[in-house]
């Protein structure tokens, strides 16, 4: 099979609008959380959020097309812009050879919350005829398509909070598999919208903390709920022979990919982490990886009682004892959980964790839950040359994936 390698990255996230600033504020345990600004929260249970802040869609499209187009998709348009200058590919790849696999968990919500009161308050002949081609989940990976001329495979995949992640591993198989030489893959979410805070809430999903220094606290035995985040991930994957005889500048090897459904509830998931533990094995296996110890995992650590507890049960399940040995933390407790966008942000975390062997800390870390035993890398980061760094996602719907990135 070929090999796959990562080699553009692009993000807009709640604590940097570019990958430098970004991990810049992970390594440096920037926390992107705050009381929510686009809308009054005053009736709400839950009052905090990591929200994108300065984000100047105008630096990656033109003006007609922002006002076209839902902030998600303004999102992923940026992140994507990035990652296509990064790597340094537009133009050097036959247009049916490249393909976009970039999702959203929710999608346009934003425009469907304003066209909903356009009909109620004003009649449907006030309904925007953009309303449909603004929201629909597909469309920022059209768009991204659409601008770049590429005539490749294109979908969304919508898995819930795994979206980026079967994303980015399906487009792994693409390339690995003869289908594609490379691929734009990742996710984009906003949805700080007072609809989907008052459903989240409701399913008692959200924190009701208002200090947004204990917060998101995976692993913490004080969490009690998630920070809902927004923003876009985007990777460039590519053959590694494809990458290499265009002199392109190559991050890391993709080498493993799992992908398993809990199939037992729709929001819950199985507390007996046993296909959650069967991803991370086939990905780390598919990686040969076995048994490795130096390694990073960037966890789905969502800060919720449920998550946490059952994710550590599957780290161990899959390593072993050896869970007890390996780096691993949750970036969410900086940048909230940014739902469909979450992997990818997280990816892009993951390979820059390997490439600059440097652990992003789990901050806010304060009460170990004996549940939760694994080494979260509480508050500072760490140095680590690191020969492997996974990405676990984990989505409602017990939808799971694990992605291995490896060193060349």
């Amino acid at each position: 099979m070929r090999r796959v390698v990562v080699t553009g990255l692009g993000a807009v996230t709640p604590i940097g609008n570019d990958v430098e600033a970004f991990w810049d504020g992970l390594k440096n345990g920037k926390n992107g959380i705050a009381k929510v600004t686009k809308f009054d929260t005053t009736d709400f249970k839950a009052a905090l959020g990591a929200e994108v802040k300065d984000f100047d869609p105008l630096l990656y499209m033109e003006k007609p097309s922002v006002r076209k187009t839902d902030l998600y998709t303004q999102y992923a348009m940026a992140a994507a812009a990035q990652a296509m200058e990064d790597s340094g590919i537009e133009g050097k790849i036959e247009s049916d050879r490249i393909g976009v696999y970039v999702g959203a968990g929710i999608g346009g919500i934003n425009t469907l919350c304003e066209e909903h009161s356009n009909l109620l308050d004003k009649g449907p002949k006030r309904v925007s005829p953009m309303f449909v081609p603004k929201m629909i989940t597909n469309i920022a990976a059209g768009n991204i398509a659409i601008k770049y001329k590429l005539n490749g495979s294109c979908l969304c995949i919508t898995t819930a909070c795994a979206t980026s992640s079967h994303c980015i591993g399906e487009a792994y198989r693409h390339i690995k598999h003869g289908y594609a030489d490379a691929m734009v893959a990742g996710g984009s979410e906003a949805a700080i919208t007072p609809l989907a805070f008052a459903g989240f809430i409701n399913c008692m999903a959200l924190s009701t903390s208002d200090d947004p220094e204990t917060a998101s606290i995976p692993f913490d035995a004080r969490r009690n709920g998630f920070i809902m985040g927004e923003g876009a991930g985007i990777l460039i994957l590519e053959e590694y022979e494809h990458a290499v005889n265009r002199g392109a500048k190559i991050y890391c090897e993709i080498g493993g990919y799992g992908s398993t459904c809990d199939a037992y509830h729709v929001t819950a998931p199985d507390m007996e982490a046993a296909w959650v533990a069967k991803a991370i094995e086939d990905s780390v296996k598919e990686a040969g990886i076995e048994g490795e110890t130096n390694i990073y995992v960037n966890t789905h650590g969502t800060s919720t009682p449920l998550n946490d507890k059952t994710e550590t049960k599957a780290l161990k399940k899959a390593f072993g004892e050896n869970a007890y040995k390996i780096h691993m933390s949750s970036t969410k407790s900086m940048t909230g959980h940014a739902l469909g966008a979450a992997g990818g942000i997280e990816a892009i975390a993951a390979v820059k964790a390997l490439c600059e062997g440097i652990i992003p800390p789990t901050i806010g870390y304060r009460e170990a839950d004996p549940e939760c035993d694994i080494d979260c890398t509480p508050n500072k980061a760490v140095k680590a040359d690191i020969c492997a760094a996974l990405s676990t996602s984990l989505g409602f719907g017990g939808h799971n994936a694990s992605l291995v990135f490896k060193k060349i």
